[in-house]
């Protein structure tokens, strides 16, 4: 189901240098009745299956509860919403399967092992295995009679997963490869049926990907990890000594792992991102009960200004990351049934439709991440005594929050990514970005137009600030590769801080055209709440795009330069502001 106007399509990272109407992006208030039912199927299962059993996963001295709820949720076709139905899947369309991982996000551990199984542990397959490869494993992954897992992150390779060591050498009949190597951090590892693993061939320099079986043998595992948070998933280190392979079990093509790694951890990226959604608004929920049911001074806890102004900040910031969530899956939805009317083979243009908008994947991995801190932290506030108590849900909540700023790469390698993955398109011609930014530079040195913006429409006022929010953009990346050139990749803290004005130019966009569609839907009486909370979050924005931009500026220019660009930020960070 494609419902925005798919004549307008545009390329990943392209927002930053196009004005985007609202007609073009896609809202959750659009997700059909079949589709919610999907959901609610979802959440209903995390209501009368985890939720009364979260301690119980948690602190169970073994894997057999986790195995259990994951055998449910199979039966429930859970495991197999993304898989194709030829295989024993459902076949939905991407943004279909974001809303399934946002409705399952708000399960604790049990999320973790349904997206590591779902996500990077089938996916592989899915997209890179033979026709031989996928009938034979998909059917078992999707229907949960095998688990998956994953196998990249090694002691010494974390963010540089091609620098791994594990080792595939070729039997001399030529039939195997016999694996050697150790691998950690592996989420579902103690009751994976199946594992994903890289590894190197001989002396090659990239990694090639294996699909080895559990029965294979040669696999041992320590104890499983004792960790901050998500205590309830399997997480362990594994050892593959003399694992014996069948050759016909190599994944993709010889070296080409690392390519699989990352294609895979833009879907994962934007996945998690939907995920934590559903946490979000999970705490929040648990938030709001709380403080109706709380009183003190006579009275609810939620009639304070203090705890209204915590709950709808947690609102704001939420309603935000899920617009842009969405936005961008449908984006991919498009991408895919472009280049599939191209005449490419299903699965690749899967993969080329994420590829495409890898800045956004990594963008909202961020942006998501951060925001349930931000909710997690609150809502242990609103609880007070009682948030910092084992006995309330806010502990769990605040504790299994915290690894998905690690989880798909960590923030601060996807702030790094975003930047870079813009900075490369342009220069390979892809990206329209130099002769945008070289505008704007003519534009800072040229006399202001304080004019009020023409003509009708919602958010007109607002939209112009979106658009000073791109300028402010462009004129420190403009001003930037001009003065590092083939050396700005190393000055980290302007791509950082870059990467901070790029996200909250894209998740405060994504917010105001959500409302505007909505208000075309319903009409403008109905959307008072959603206005409010894109409003927040626009303003909020301006304020975090400005800091930035004021630290990058400061850390390269001086002089005439600094004050002309400081004086640019300011008029690119100008608002009105309201009164909610």
């Amino acid at each position: 189901m494609v419902l925005t106007d798919s004549k307008a399509s545009i390329k990943g990272g392209e927002f930053l240098i196009k004005d985007i109407e609202a007609s073009q992006i896609f809202i959750p208030e659009e997700f059909n009745e079949e589709q919610q039912m999907i959901a609610q199927t979802c959440i209903d299962f995390l209501r009368t299956e985890v939720h009364p059993r979260l301690d119980e996963v948690d602190y169970a001295k073994n894997t057999d509860l986790m195995v259990e709820l994951m055998d449910k949720a199979g039966e429930l076709g859970l495991l197999g919403t993304a898989i194709p139905e030829e295989y024993g899947g459902f076949g939905m369309n991407f943004n279909t399967s974001m809303l399934v991982a946002e409705a399952c996000g708000g399960g604790h551990s049990f999320s973790v092992a349904l997206s590591a199984h779902t996500g990077i542990g089938t996916l592989p397959i899915m997209y890179y295995g033979n026709e031989e490869q996928k009938s034979k494993y998909l059917p078992k992954l999707a229907s949960g009679e095998w688990k998956a897992a994953y196998c990249l992150t090694e002691p010494d390779s974390g963010s540089d997963a091609n620098s791994g060591k594990t080792k595939a050498v070729l039997s001399e009949d030529g039939k195997n490869f016999i694996l050697n190597g150790q691998k950690m951090w592996i989420t579902n590892a103690g009751f994976a049926d199946l594992f994903i693993v890289f590894a190197k061939i001989d002396n090659d320099k990239s990694l090639t990907a294996f699909i080895v079986e559990k029965t294979f043998g040669g696999i041992t595992m320590n104890e499983e990890e004792r960790k901050m948070g998500i205590k309830g998933s399997s997480t362990r280190q594994v050892f593959f000594t003399d694992c014996v392979v069948p050759v016909e079990n190599q994944l993709f093509t010889r070296e080409g792992g690392f390519k699989i790694a990352v294609n895979i951890l833009n879907i994962g990226r934007i996945k998690l991102a939907s995920a934590v959604i559903g946490a979000c608004k999970g705490v929040i929920s648990q938030s709001v009960i709380y403080s109706n049911e709380r009183k003190q001074f006579g009275t609810a806890i939620s009639n304070f200004g203090a705890i209204k102004h915590k709950i709808a900040e947690m609102t704001a910031k939420s309603f935000a990351s899920e617009s842009a969530c969405y936005r961008a899956g449908q984006n991919i939805d498009d991408a895919i049934q472009d280049l599939l009317a191209g005449g490419m083979d299903s699965a690749q243009a899967k993969l080329k439709g994420v590829e495409q908008f890898a800045i956004e994947c990594a963008m909202l991995k961020v942006h998501g991440s951060e925001v349930l801190d931000f909710v997690v932290d609150e809502g242990v506030q609103i609880y007070g005594g009682m948030g910092f108590s084992a006995e309330a849900p806010m502990d769990r909540a605040y504790r299994d929050a915290r690894i998905n700023r690690i989880f798909e790469g960590t923030n601060e390698i996807n702030r790094l990514l975003s930047v870079g993955t813009i900075v490369k398109r342009a220069m390979k011609g892809e990206l329209n970005l130099m002769p945008s930014a070289m505008a704007v530079g003519k534009e800072i040195m040229a006399i202001p137009d304080f004019g009020a913006e023409e003509g009708d429409g919602l958010f007109l006022a607002e939209k112009k600030v979106i658009k000073n929010m791109k300028k402010a953009v462009l004129m420190i990346a403009g001003a930037s590769l001009q003065k590092f050139m083939q050396n700005f990749e190393h000055e980290q803290e302007i791509i950082m801080n870059l990467a901070d004005m790029l996200i909250e130019t894209y998740i405060a966009e994504s917010a105001l055209l959500r409302v505007e569609k909505l208000t075309d839907i319903r009409g403008e009486a109905a959307c008072e709440l959603q206005k409010d909370a894109a409003m927040i979050y626009l303003h909020g924005a301006v304020d975090k795009l400005n800091s930035a931009g004021k630290t990058a500026i400061t850390s390269f220019a001086e002089g005439d330069e600094m004050r002309v660009m400081l004086m640019g930020l300011k008029r690119f960070t100008k608002i009105e502001y309201f009164l909610v």
